[in-house]
C-alpha cells in the first residue's frame, strides 16, 4: 500500500537546484514538491561499505538534504572490489571521511554528517535521533538487531539490505506500519553458522543492485510515491537474474514492536553481542570461559612443535577459498560445519592439545564450544584469528 510522504517539503528550489534536479522535476510523481521533500530529508546510512556505498552515492545525487554516515572502520584494499564510494588513495582513511569527500564531489548541496563510531546499546538512540529514516547496510547480526530495535523505539522506518555471494535481499521494516526485522527473524542464527561476506565472498555488482534498491525505497518513502517494501521482502538472485517477492507480516508477539514488547524506551536496548552469542558472551559451560591463545603465543607453540618440544595440533576451521588466500603454516583443515555434524571429532586427537582458528575468531570460538562439549580436555582457539596472525606475526601475508 502507498504511504503519505515522510518529510515535509523544504523551501522553494533555487536556480542551481532546478538545473541540477531537472530530470526529477520532469517526473510528475516527484516534481518540484517531491524534490523539496528530498532536500528537507535527513537520512542516516549505517555502514559505508558494500551496500552503503551505492546508497550514499545515489542519495547524494538525488538531493537528500542531510546524510549521516555511520561507520567506525578505515578503508582497506579488499574493500575496493565493491565499496565504490572509496578509492585507492583512501586506503587507511576513515570510511566516513572518505565517503564525505566523495559525496561532496557528487553533490556539494548536500550536508554530510559523519559518525565515526561503532553503534551499540549505549549510543544508538542518540546517534540516530533526529533522522527521518535509516538505511541499514551492516554486515553482522548484532548490529542489524540493534539498528532495528533502535528504529522501532524512535518510530522511524529502516530500509534494510543483505548480500552474500550472488544473493541479495531488501525490505522496509517499520514497526507500527508493518513488520520489523525481528518479526521476520525473531532469533539470530547460531554464532559462526552463517558466513559473512568477508568469509564467504560477495559479487561486487550485487552490492550495486541491492544498494540502489534501498536508495529507491528511501526516495519513495520521503516523497510518498509508489508502494514501498513495507510488509514485503524482495529477494534477488544475480546468477538467475530474478527478483522474487515474499510477504512478511507483523508478529503480535514481537519483543520490540508486538502487543506487549519487552524492549521499550523505558527498559532500554539490550546487549546485542550476548543476544547473538558472540565471543566474549559465550562460554563452554556455565561459569567456564573459553580458552584462547594470542598470535605470538601460537607462534611460540608452533616453533616448539617444530623442535619436538610440543605436540599441539593447529586446526583451520575456514572454507577452502579462504585458506587459498592465506593460511597459517602447519594447520590442518577441518571445516566449521563438521563440528555441527560431529564429523570433526573423529578427525581430531583427544590426547593432544588443540588450537582452532578462523579468520577473526568468531567461528573458531563456536567450534571450540562444541569440541569442549564433546569432551576434549585441552582445546583453545586463536584470539583474532588469521587476521591477528598476519598483524602480529607475519605481515608479509595477505588479508581478506
Amino acid at each position: 500500500m502507498s504511504l503519505p510522504p515522510l518529510v515535509e517539503p523544504g523551501p522553494p528550489l533555487d536556480r542551481d537546484q532546478v538545473a541540477r534536479y531537472a530530470r526529477h522535476l520532469l517526473i510528475p510523481d516527484v516534481g518540484e514538491l517531491g524534490q523539496r521533500r528530498l532536500a528537507n530529508a535527513r537520512v542516516a546510512v549505517i555502514g559505508a561499505g558494500g551496500l552503503g556505498s551505492p546508497a550514499l552515492l545515489y542519495l547524494a545525487a538525488a538531493g537528500i538534504g542531510t546524510i549521516g554516515v555511520v561507520d567506525p572502520d578505515v578503508v582497506e584494499a579488499s574493500n575496493l572490489q565493491r565499496q565504490v564510494v572509496h578509492g585507492v588513495s583512501d586506503v587507511g582513511r576513515l570510511k566516513v571521511d572518505s565517503a564525505r569527500a566523495t559525496l561532496d564531489e557528487v553533490n556539494p548541496l548536500v550536508e554530510v554528517v559523519t559518525h565515526p563510531v561503532r553503534l551499540d546499546s549505549s549510543n544508538a538512540l542518540g546517534v540516530l535521533a533526529g533522522y527521518d529514516l535509516v538505511v541499514d547496510g551492516t554486515d553482522n547480526f548484532a548490529t542489524r538487531y540493534l539498528v532495528n530495535d533502535a528504529c522501532v523505539l524512535l518510530g522511524v522506518p529502516c530500509v534494510w539490505g543483505s548480500i552474500y555471494r550472488f544473493d541479495g535481499q531488501t525490505s522496509v521494516f517499520w514497526g507500527g506500519h508493518g513488520p520489523c526485522y525481528r518479526c521476520l527473524f525473531p532469533v539470530p542464527p547460531p554464532a559462526g553458522s552463517v558466513p559473512s561476506c568477508a568469509e564467504g565472498g560477495v559479487l561486487g555488482l550485487l552490492c550495486a543492485a541491492i544498494g540502489a534498491a534501498q536508495g529507491t525505497e528511501v526516495v519513495k518513502l520521503v516523497t510518498g510515491i509508489g508502494v514501498p517494501l513495507v510488509g514485503r521482502l524482495l529477494v534477488h538472485d544475480a546468477l538467475r537474474a530474478t527478483w522474487r517477492e515474499l510477504a512478511v507480516r507483523p508478529d503480535p508477539e514481537c519483543v520490540v514492536c508486538g502487543d506487549a514488547p519487552s524492549i521499550t524506551r523505558e527498559t532500554g536496548l539490550i546487549d546485542y553481542e550476548e543476544f547473538c552469542g558472540l565471543p566474549g558472551a559465550v562460554t563452554s559451560a556455565p561459569g567456564q570461559e573459553l580458552g584462547t591463545v594470542d598470535a605470538q603465543e601460537l607462534a611460540d607453540l608452533l616453533a616448539a612443535r617444530d623442535r619436538g618440544d610440543s605436540d599441539v595440533v593447529l586446526v583451520d576451521v575456514r572454507e577452502p577459498g579462504e585458506r587459498a588466500i592465506v593460511s597459517i603454516p602447519g594447520a590442518i583443515a577441518v571445516p566449521r560445519a563438521a563440528f555441527d555434524t560431529g564429523e570433526a571429532f573423529a578427525e581430531l586427537p583427544f590426547d593432544r592439545p588443540v588450537v582452532l582458528h578462523c579468520r577473526s575468531g568468531v567461528r573458531s570460538a563456536t567450534a571450540l564450544e562444541l569440541l569442549l562439549a564433546a569432551g576434549h580436555p585441552d582445546a583453545r582457539h586463536l584470539e583474532g584469528g588469521v587476521l591477528a596472525w598476519v598483524d602480529q606475526v607475519d605481515p608479509s601475508l595477505p588479508t581478506y
